[in-house]
């Protein structure tokens, strides 16, 4: 399945929907399968790091949980990006151009000095593996208002706190340069890499889906996640919950793909790691 080329495919994440529900109706298709009690859960808003915000374990009853969202067929996870969304607004001093000489403070041209000012290696389209990184994903305004946004991402606790830090420093750089209040850091954090509540007690998730993998064929890949799932989210709220892959490509964008034959794979995987006896 592909795009028509001028829009993203969707799998992200309606190839784990699909894949979620085909299991569960295989299952109810084929009681002779031994399993233990179920639950599934689809929520709204993972993209915005929101996906859970109301999320009631209680009611959910699951004692461990897996995500079926994104990555190549065989992706095992249990890694993810420490994550925040970050914005500085800009307030400029607006006058005529041609009376602006030392009066003018021009707030768009503070937020391109503001994005000069970031490492130029540490963007996405530098980085790969365990790299963290900036991402200036909006600029807008003029000169009396402009605003940058951007997302933080980094895998070590330690330095996702320092490019906070960082980020700060340049705009108390850029206040003692154009005058106080002229540039105002937001900072919120998303999720945190759960790797921190995965790896303490609850490894055997892992290697429990690294076998279901193994026993349809697929050799599992464990790697870690440059990006996010509610699966972070629901481990610091006491659910542990790695992360499994759809067998989609290239997602969020044009090039966006999806084989069926590795979507019916995941159907396969999630089947077998449904079974009682792995879980015995």
């Amino acid at each position: 399945m592909v795009t028509d080329g001028t829009t993203l495919l969707g799998a992200d994440d309606k190839a784990g929907v699909a894949e979620i529900v085909s299991a569960a109706e295989y299952l109810l298709a084929h009681p002779e399968i031994a399993h233990g009690p179920l639950w599934l859960a689809f929520t709204p808003d993972e993209e915005v790091g929101a996906g859970v915000d109301h999320f009631d374990l209680e009611h959910f009853g699951a004692e461990y949980a897996y995500t079926v969202d994104g990555g190549a067929l065989g992706e095992l996870e249990f890694e993810n990006f420490n994550a925040a969304n970050a914005g500085v607004l800009f307030r400029g001093r607006n006058i005529h151009p041609g009376e602006g000489k030392d009066k003018m403070v021009n707030a768009a041209l503070m937020a391109c000095e503001f994005v000069s000012l970031l490492p130029p290696a540490e963007t996405p389209a530098h980085t790969e593996g365990y790299e963290g990184f900036f991402h200036v994903c909006d600029i807008k305004g003029n000169e009396t208002h402009a605003m940058v946004s951007l997302l933080i991402r980094d895998h070590d606790r330690q330095k996702f706190e320092a490019r906070k830090e960082l980020l700060l420093s340049i705009v108390d750089y850029l206040n003692r340069r154009y005058g106080p209040g002229r540039a105002e850091l937001r900072v919120r954090d998303m999720y945190y890499n759960m790797r921190e509540q995965i790896e303490p007690e609850h490894m055997d998730l892992i290697h429990r889906a690294g076998d279901a993998f193994r026993a349809v064929g697929v050799e599992p890949k464990v790697v870690p996640i440059r990006g996010g799932t509610d699966g972070a989210r629901l481990s610091y709220m006491g659910l542990p919950c790695p992360n499994l892959s759809t067998g989609g490509v290239n997602f969020h964008g044009v090039h966006e793909y999806l084989p069926v034959a590795s979507l019916r794979k995941m159907v396969e995987v999630l089947v077998e790691l449904a079974r009682a006896e792995n879980w015995a």
